[in-house]
């Protein structure tokens, strides 16, 4: 009988060896998430994709993610809290203005004038931080990870301007609240439609201008349909990376300290490939060198007058604190008081 001891004590190791590659490939975690929307253009495409696609390795943590741009999952850019609150994705990379109606609070964010230029937003954002982390934990149990910028959104016409006053009568593209009661305050009628409907509205005639980022007007062909752009940066277009709290609270400690790393490596590297996408998109757009990320259009660029800087920055007073801290304090009572006591400082603001 003895011969069958090397068989069994095989077979066991066999068998035990078997059970454990299963277990092995359990350890692993599948996150799903949300990204920006394709036709966004640079950043989702060489930034964000390649970091989820290669999620393990940026972390350093056993987890896949199914990443998904927004834009062919049939959600609407508007629903991401939504969809995030009901627990059917771990991670969104949340478009700030297009879900402020959900939670006027995050718009704090990225009030017109607030953060005309790029080191203004980095202030901004590192103050109001926590105020936002607090507010979608307690809302919708989602934590904030990082926020980065898409770059000054900035005006397209499809008609002769020399300054921002020409939009007087004109209608104007805009994505938010706070954008729409400040073209209305320079004449303009603000008009709501979504960035992939935006190219054929300007060929329709539906909008005379429109405001975006020159790298995703570039990116989604609106000098096509436009002749003339304004670099005259209304708002930063901040963004966040946020995960649930459930997917968060499933991490060791260890591991999630890895994925905020990870997240602030990410997002300083936009900080930086934002700035330089501005400038060169700028360029791309006009037709004028040194252009390496866009294609090649023949807009005029307008020169922006002292006036019209003065205009923007003075928004924030005027019109879009105002407008934004109505609204947020309905459903956050308290909420413009702690922008003014975390921003404002930052801003100059008394």
């Amino acid at each position: 009988m003895s011969f069958r001891l090397p068989f069994t004590s095989l077979a066991v190791a066999a068998l035990a060896a078997a059970l454990a590659l299963p277990a092995a490939a359990q350890e692993r975690i599948k996150f799903k998430a949300i990204g920006q929307p394709l036709a966004t253009g640079l950043i989702q495409k060489n930034k964000e994709q390649p970091f989820f696609e290669n999620f393990a390795a940026r972390t350093g943590l056993p987890i896949d993610v199914d990443y998904k741009p927004i834009d062919t999952l049939g959600l609407k850019d508007t629903e991401q809290l939504r969809v995030m609150k009901a627990g059917l994705f771990d991670i969104v990379s949340l478009r700030v203005s297009q879900n402020s109606r959900d939670e006027p609070t995050i718009l704090g964010l990225d009030l017109v004038g607030a953060a005309p230029d790029f080191a203004t937003g980095r202030k901004v954002s590192k103050a109001y931080f926590d105020t936002i982390d607090a507010r979608l934990q307690q809302q919708f149990n989602v934590k904030l990870l990082g926020v980065w910028p898409f770059g000054p959104q900035i005006l397209f016409c499809k008609k002769p301007i020399t300054k921002l006053a020409d939009v007087k009568g004109m209608k104007v593209r805009v994505y938010d609240q706070n954008l729409a009661k400040f073209i209305e305050l320079v004449g303009g009628t603000p008009v709501p439609v979504s960035f992939a409907d935006t190219h054929q509205s300007l060929s329709l005639g539906v909008v005379d201008c429109a405001i975006t980022g020159p790298s995703s007007a570039n990116s989604a062909g609106w000098p096509e349909v436009t002749t003339h752009q304004l670099p005259l940066g209304f708002q930063m277009a901040l963004n966040g990376y946020a995960i649930s709290m459930k997917s968060w609270n499933s991490l060791k400690p260890d591991q999630q300290a890895r994925l905020k790393t990870a997240f602030e490596g990410l997002t300083e590297e936009i900080w930086k490939y934002s700035e330089e996408l501005f400038q060169d998109a700028l360029n791309c757009n006009q037709g004028k060198d040194p252009c390496t990320t866009g294609k090649k259009f023949k807009l005029t660029s307008v020169a922006v007058t002292p006036a019209d800087l003065e205009l923007v920055r003075g928004a924030v007073t005027k019109v879009s604190l105002p407008a934004w801290a109505e609204v947020c304090d309905k459903s956050n009572p308290g909420c413009s008081q702690k922008w003014k006591a975390t921003v404002a400082p930052v801003l100059g603001l008394k």
